[in-house]
């Protein structure tokens, strides 16, 4: 089935069970027995279940079966319902007993579980950025300036913000501050991007419900996104948790596009290229949110110069191939959309396609 046609999938059950073989094939079996353990609440009374199969929306687009998975993760990281370290560990194999316990779960925290589907997962995660710095490198590789500020849309807990503070092995090309307790470097694909000095004069971000990794249940709370069978992901979180500890990320509660237009007006520095950047959370933006970022860039690039270069990187999904796609475009200069990579959604690889 093509990823759009996943996407649109209206059945719930049917939804669930995609979600569920999607995190078996990525190697969190016990992830996936979660998730398939919802289809045994469509006949039970709790809110919750209810909420679950009368989800007005297409669930798969909402991320809806990974809003209640997160929930449930929670019980575990709180020790509310130790339990589930069996299902984790795989030490729960039959699927009837995961199902049975997903019940009682559900049923048991209906009230505490409920609010997790009000909105979608806030999946942050460091390795993304290892795109983001390989687009940096390229861009300071005779296009732009190589000295950045860089703006991040939808920077939950600001993790990608901060990664001036990472350092990063980039298919042998190394970027950032080499005593730095994020250590990024994924599995390199093709050749590597090419090796410039670059820095950064600037870093912040916006949210419409953002994350502070200071307060303690907000970094649970997103840490309960991350699959517990991905052990790299929880390390990159605990690190960046403590790295925002020492220097918070700046990042400020705004309507995306109100933020944009606000921050692409500001006066630029010569020398600096103003770089607007975003990871896999344009499909959550409104059309029209979408459109009024997509006309203050145009705008923004329209006025960027040699000294001020202005540009857009983003990694998103592509909704056809349903693959993640490192996109490139800068002002001026760079007409085209350059597409220099593919990448895991979780920063795991990284296929460079740039020359």
């Amino acid at each position: 089935m093509a990823a759009g046609a996943v996407m649109d999938i209206v059945s719930v059950p049917e939804a669930i069970e995609w979600q569920a073989r999607h995190a078996e094939n990525a190697g969190a079996r016990g992830t996936a027995q979660v998730v398939r353990g919802l289809l045994a609440l469509e006949d039970s009374e709790a809110a919750t279940a209810r909420r679950i199969f009368n989800w007005q929306g297409l669930s798969l687009r909402d991320a809806m079966p990974l809003r209640i998975a997160g929930g449930i993760h929670n019980l575990l990281l709180t020790g509310e319902e130790p339990r589930l370290e069996d299902v984790y560990a795989g030490r729960m194999p039959a699927q009837d007993d995961v199902d049975a316990l997903i019940r009682e779960l559900i049923e048991t925290h209906d009230a505490r579980l409920m609010p997790w589907l009000d909105g979608p997962p806030q999946t942050n995660e460091a390795g993304r950025s290892a795109n983001f710095a390989a687009a940096l490198l390229w861009l300071a590789d005779g296009r732009t300036t190589a000295q950045f500020e860089f703006l991040e849309i939808g920077a939950s807990a600001g993790i990608n913000t901060m990664m001036g503070r990472y350092h990063y092995d980039l298919g042998g090309v190394t970027t950032g501050p080499g005593t730095s307790r994020m250590q990024i470097a994924p599995e390199w694909r093709g050749t590597p991007p090419p090796a410039s000095d670059i820095g950064f004069v600037d870093a912040r971000g916006n949210d419409i419900a953002p994350v502070d990794l200071t307060d303690g249940s907000q970094a649970l709370r997103l840490k309960s996104y991350v699959w517990p069978e991905a052990t790299g992901r929880m390390a990159r979180i605990d690190a960046a948790i403590e790295l925002a500890q020492r220097m918070p990320p700046e990042i400020e509660r705004m309507d995306a596009a109100d933020w944009v237009e606000q921050e692409l007006a500001r006066d630029q520095e010569d020398g600096v290229t103003r770089v607007l950047a975003h990871s896999i959370m344009w499909q959550y933006l409104p059309d029209a949110t979408q459109e009024r970022i997509e006309a203050a860039m145009q705008a923004a690039g329209a006025a960027a110069t040699k000294e001020r270069p202005f540009a857009h990187l983003s990694l998103e999904t592509n909704r056809e191939t349903f693959a993640h796609e490192l996109k490139v475009r800068f002002w001026p200069g760079g007409k085209e959309t350059a597409h220099l990579a593919n990448a895991h959604p979780h920063g795991a690889w990284v296929e460079w396609l740039g020359a």
